[in-house]
């Protein structure tokens, strides 16, 4: 299949999995944590760059679109952020992803700032993780859902096939789906308690 074609897929599943995911937040529905989609807004946009400038093509474009929106989430979780809980930890992830990301201004090495933007990112997982474990109500397992399967488009849509075009969309895909299988079990364990307290 055309790359442009599977670009233009993977970036209509974005739209379909922020554009409802936003809307929740802005009702107040989920709660995402701040200091989670702002490593992840920053380390995915320096990444779709890293990409399209290791002729990545179209395959670049869904990342490109999905750090503008993961900047947006973070934006909403800050404004509507019920309980601050950002730990020692959490601004220690986001200290490294602005380290990682200055890195990358100095080595001038995408394949470099790649390998380090990526585990940033999945750093960036630790906050998300931390918070669904004891909330697993309060994320969208559809949101993580189609972002596993949007990286795997975006990752066919590359135009060149290399460790630093594929590096993310991969790790990515598989964090998402390490998510929505925690978070599918830590909701079964809630009805479970639930069902054992009645």
């Amino acid at each position: 299949m055309n790359t442009t074609v599977l670009s233009v897929l993977a970036i209509a599943l974005t739209l379909i999995a922020f554009l409802p995911y936003l809307r929740a937040i802005a009702r107040g529905a989920f709660h995402p944590h701040v200091v989670s989609w702002g490593i992840w807004g920053s380390a995915t946009l320096a990444i779709s760059v890293a990409q399209y400038v290791s002729d990545g093509g179209a395959g670049a474009w869904p990342i490109f679109i999905s750090g503008l929106l993961t900047i947006i989430v973070a934006v909403l979780a800050y404004h509507r952020s019920r309980d601050g809980s950002v730990t020692r930890v959490d601004m220690f992830f986001l200290l490294l992803s602005v380290c990682a990301l200055l890195s990358w201004f100095v080595s001038r090495d995408a394949l470099i700032a790649v390998v380090l933007l990526t585990v940033v990112d999945l750093s960036g997982f630790a906050p998300t993780y931390r918070r669904a474990w004891s909330h697993p109500h309060e994320e969208s397992l559809q949101f993580y859902a189609l972002m596993v399967v949007r990286n795997g488009l975006a990752a066919l849509a590359l135009e060149a096939y290399s460790l630093t075009t594929l590096l993310f969309p991969l790790a990515a895909g598989l964090a998402c789906l390490i998510f929505v299988i925690m978070v599918t079990w830590r909701r079964r364990v809630f009805i479970d308690k639930t069902a054992h307290v009645e």
